[in-house]
């Protein structure tokens, strides 16, 4: 069952990380926002630091301390192998200052989450949930 919910965890980081990356360009030019003078809104900056490292907390505490790194080393290579070699060959991850927020927000969060993850031992993990 474990293994299982491992499964879960990091197939949903991988499906978040690519809805992350393909809505970073996210702009206010009346497309998908109301138009407000093509404004770029990196919205999935705020998703991935609010999803990532809960993903990491959840994969510590439901599966085994030390597999919680692999939320974060999925959603790294998910948005590095799609960001640079996209569909087609593809760059899809923009070069501007919101790729460095995106991955900044994605992993900076998700490794201090990955670092008290791992600072829990096992006993207590399974004992508190």
């Amino acid at each position: 069952m474990r293994w299982f919910l491992l499964t879960v965890l990091v197939v949903d980081t991988i499906l978040l990380a690519i809805l992350e990356l393909f809505f970073l360009p996210l702009r206010m030019d009346g497309s998908l926002l109301p138009t407000l003078g093509a404004i770029p809104v990196p919205l999935t900056v705020l998703v991935a630091v609010l999803t990532t490292p809960l993903l990491v907390v959840q994969a510590g505490r439901l599966v085994h301390p030390k597999a919680a790194f692999a939320p974060l080393v999925a959603w790294v290579v998910t948005v590095v192998a799609l960001g640079l070699t996209g569909p087609g060959g593809d760059l899809v991850l923009i070069q501007d200052w919101r790729a460095l927020l995106f991955l900044a927000g994605g992993t900076l969060p998700a490794a201090m989450a990955l670092g008290g993850a791992l600072a829990v031992k096992p006993g207590r993990a399974s004992a508190s949930g």
